[in-house]
This record gives structure tokens, C-alpha cells and sequence, in this order.
């Protein structure tokens, strides 16, 4: 038998596993930066080739988030596409509003670049839908990058999705570096956004990435991983008596109104929790009109087990 797992590291589980695999930001945006700058002069001109009209290209924001917000920004229209990878099944998420569909539609169509495009407020028709993943091909192309740097992407994209499909495609949570891109024409403009799982980001990124040089995660690599995003992540907290030990006879004779005395030491054995893993053994008390738990001792999972088998 495996003995049990110590309380902290129970608690470490449970969070990275709530929030995903995180690290610190300052951390995070300088590599989702360093990545997003080195495509940018790459991705105009290729997309100024698979268009055949000059398309600029900016970087408007680096930044850390959750992998759902990626449609937050893009309205009621839009294109998303999900390009997997041999380590992740949602390794990059691509989302494009539908003014920088338009523009890039306008583009490719021979339309007059000093003529504002006229906006897209229904869902995209099929050929807008396949411009936007040639678009989407040329942004993960410019983003995967090479060698040990490499995300790993597998291409081509996944057609692009749009209207009913993309509004209700479930995106797996999780910390993610948004990146956004404004793609643009002299009289018009859009924007398309990418997410990076922050985990893949960090491993991918040679001189950057949170691992020792033998390709273990150092314990400080580790705890800056959980950065201030867990710190601000919420949990409710479950404080708990033990009340008495019973028969089942007794039990069975219970009837409604009935006074149940609790055991000579139960106040001292309350049990802070949560979500129905148990933290610290506390003791109960009132500080003026509010009852309270002050806590004595971390719980031990062990001894608890112990104790259990030999009762008394």
C-alpha cells in the first residue's frame, strides 16, 4: 500500500488541476511577447502572398487569461478554429471577429484597400469561412516556430468553424497567454486572437521555460508556477464536528425532536475542509455573537487512517 499523500501536496494537485498548469505572468506574457513579435513581420508577408494585397500586420496585446475568453472580444459573428498538438489537443485556439474577416475577404477579392469594408453582422457564408482558415494556417505557421522552440502544431488547421458551431464549441479551461493581433487595410480594421495553454507556452520555450537543466522542474520552478492567479481562485471552506459514535440500533430509534449530546472533546476536533478534502483540524469557539474555528494542526491523513483502525 502507497502511503497517503501529505496535505500540501494534496492541496497542490487539486489547484493545478482546477485552474491548469500556470506560471508567473511577467514570466508568461515576456515569452507570449518574444513569440508574437518574432511572427509578426513573418505573417505579413505571408499573408500578403496568400492574398495578393498588402495587409498590415500589428501586435495590440500580450497577455494571461483562461482559454474560454478567447471569443469574449469577438461579438456575435466570428471564426474559431483548434489546432492540436502531440502534447495537447487544444494547443493553440484562433479566433477572428468579423471585421478582420471582412477586411481579409476585401483583400483577397481585389477590393479597394481606401474604401471602408463593409461589415459582416450575420454568420459568415462558407467561402468567408475558408478565407478565415487560410488566414488562421498562415497565423500558426508564423507562431509554431522551429527546432526545441517549436509548439509542435500539427498542419494544416482545422477548417474554421462559425455561427451556431463556434458560439457553442466547448473550450477546455484552463491558463492560456492571449495573444491579439489587429489586421488591418488604410481604412479598415480587425482583430484576431490566439490562446496559448500557458503549460505548453513554458515547456516550449527553450531559455524560458520552468525546468531545470536536466529537464526536471525545480521545487522554485514549481512554486512560481502557481502565480497570483490561484491566489486570487476562490474555494468554500467546510468546518465540521464530529458528533458522537452511534449503533445502528440508535440510530434507527432516532425520532424528530430529539436531543443528540456531542462527544466530551468534539469541539476540539472540528475539521476545516474543501470541496470534501479535509485541510486542518481546528477547535470550535464564539468570539462575541460569531462562532469560529481557530486552527490547531494540519490534518494527517495518516494518523487519521491509523486512528480509524484502532478506534478509542
Amino acid at each position: 500500500m502507497t502511503s497517503p499523500a501529505s496535505p500540501s501536496e494534496t492541496r497542490a494537485l487539486i489547484i493545478e488541476r482546477l485552474v491548469g498548469d500556470s506560471g508567473e505572468a511577467a514570466q508568461v506574457v515576456g515569452a507570449g511577447r518574444g513569440m508574437a513579435e518574432r511572427a509578426v513581420p513573418v505573417l505579413q508577408k505571408a499573408l500578403t502572398a496568400e492574398l495578393g494585397a498588402p495587409v498590415t500586420v500589428d501586435l495590440q496585446a500580450v497577455e494571461v487569461g483562461r482559454v474560454p475568453e478567447a471569443r469574449s472580444r469577438a461579438g456575435d459573428a466570428f471564426a474559431l478554429t483548434i489546432v492540436s498538438s502531440p502534447s495537447s489537443a487544444d494547443a493553440m485556439t484562433l479566433v477572428m471577429d468579423a471585421q478582420a474577416v471582412a477586411v481579409m475577404v476585401s483583400a483577397l477579392f481585389g477590393g479597394d484597400p481606401d474604401q471602408p469594408v463593409a461589415p459582416i453582422e450575420r454568420d459568415l457564408s462558407q467561402i468567408e469561412a475558408d478565407v478565415a482558415t487560410a488566414v488562421f494556417q498562415q497565423v500558426a505557421m508564423a507562431l509554431n516556430g522551429s527546432g526545441k522552440r517549436s509548439l509542435d502544431l500539427r498542419l494544416p488547421v482545422p477548417r474554421a468553424m462559425a455561427g451556431n458551431e463556434a458560439r457553442r464549441r466547448v473550450l477546455r479551461d484552463g491558463a492560456a497567454v492571449r495573444i491579439v493581433f489587429g489586421l488591418s487595410t488604410p481604412s479598415d480594421s480587425g482583430m484576431l486572437t490566439v490562446m496559448i495553454p500557458q503549460r505548453l507556452l513554458l515547456i516550449s520555450r527553450d531559455g524560458e521555460a520552468a525546468a531545470g537543466k536536466d529537464g526536471e522542474a525545480t521545487e522554485f520552478d514549481w512554486r512560481a508556477r502557481f502565480s497570483e492567479e490561484v491566489m486570487r481562485s476562490t474555494v468554500r471552506l467546510d468546518a465540521t464536528m464530529p458528533l458522537a459514535t452511534l449503533t445502528l440500533g440508535d440510530l434507527a430509534a432516532f425520532a424528530p425532536g430529539q436531543v443528540i449530546e456531542f462527544e466530551e472533546k468534539a469541539q476540539l476536533n472540528a475539521r476545516l475542509s474543501a470541496r470534501d478534502k479535509t485541510l486542518f483540524v481546528c477547535e470550535f469557539g464564539k468570539l462575541g455573537q460569531n462562532y469560529t474555528v481557530r486552527i490547531r494542526h494540519p490534518h494527517d491523513a495518516g494518523q487519521d487512517f491509523i486512528d480509524g483502525l484502532m478506534p478509542g
